[in-house]
């Protein structure tokens, strides 16, 4: 069992596109997902084909204690399991601030669920706030997808101190579980050249698959699907089949090295 959170406090880099088609990539291997919406946008619980402002409980009453079990809901187009997220999540943020060991509510609440799923994957908020911090908190390993872009890169230090300080004061097991690069256009020098260097800065955690500019990633959302129910076929949906089939390839290699 694998926690992932996934985050860049830089927004519009493909963070929820990749948080809704890993947990649909994942679910078609038949593995069992939950996905948790822990941004107050909620542009994963539509893009899972929920309605946002219908839910009974999100993640907001997750953080306030209510019990997990009823905040989770099945996405029955998409095969993953889904605690979807609406703007109510912004007050909570706000209240978890003035909470003494607010940022432990989380991994707290998932130790009941956790057992039921293979893998449970965070889509984190675009910002280093309380909200990311629970994320990171509770997770084994973070996914960091990354727009080959100057402003990205600046941006990129700051969460990785973010990620050692967790793990040198509330999380132990943290870790960067792989760098995906998206959006990518490889007819543009600027692209190519961050590509390159973020090989040679992350080496084994820079995932190989790379994630194209795709107009069918861009439609699928609205139509409250991943772009492998969308459309299987389309380019977008053929890369984010490689990077589950990466994922695992690097998940059995490590427990084989350990075993």
């Amino acid at each position: 069992m694998a926690i992932y959170a996934i985050t860049n406090q830089k927004g519009g880099v493909g963070k929820t596109t990749t948080s809704v088609n890993l947990a649909a990539g994942l679910s078609a291997t038949k593995r069992r997902v939950l996905l948790i919406d822990l941004d107050p946008q909620g542009n994963a619980t539509s893009g899972s084909g929920i309605d946002k402002n219908e839910l009974d409980a999100t993640s907001a009453e997750l953080l306030d204690r209510t019990d997990v079990a009823n905040c989770i809901v099945n996405c029955a187009t998409t095969g993953y399991d889904l605690i979807g997220a609406n703007s109510l999540l912004t007050v909570t943020e706000v209240n978890l601030t003035r909470l003494g060991n607010g940022e432990f509510h989380l991994r707290d609440a998932l130790t009941k669920v956790i057992n039921n799923y293979d893998y449970i994957l965070i889509d984190c908020p675009p910002a280093l706030n309380s909200l990311t911090v629970n994320a990171l908190i509770a997770a084994d390993g973070v996914i960091i997808p990354i727009q080959c872009e100057y402003y990205a890169l600046e941006g990129l230090s700051s969460l990785i101190q973010t990620i050692e300080r967790i793990r040198q004061t509330a999380n132990p097991k943290l870790r960067i579980e792989g760098v995906l690069r998206t959006m990518f256009d490889p007819r543009n020098n600027l692209a190519r050249d961050v590509s390159k260097q973020l090989g040679v800065f992350f080496k084994e955690e820079l995932y190989r698959t790379i994630i194209p500019r795709n107009v069918t990633l861009a439609e699928a959302p609205s139509h409250g699907l991943s772009v492998i129910h969308y459309d299987k076929h389309s380019r977008g949906a053929r890369t984010y089949i490689e990077l589950v089939g990466e994922m695992l390839k690097r998940e059995n290699k490590l427990s084989t090295n350990r075993a």
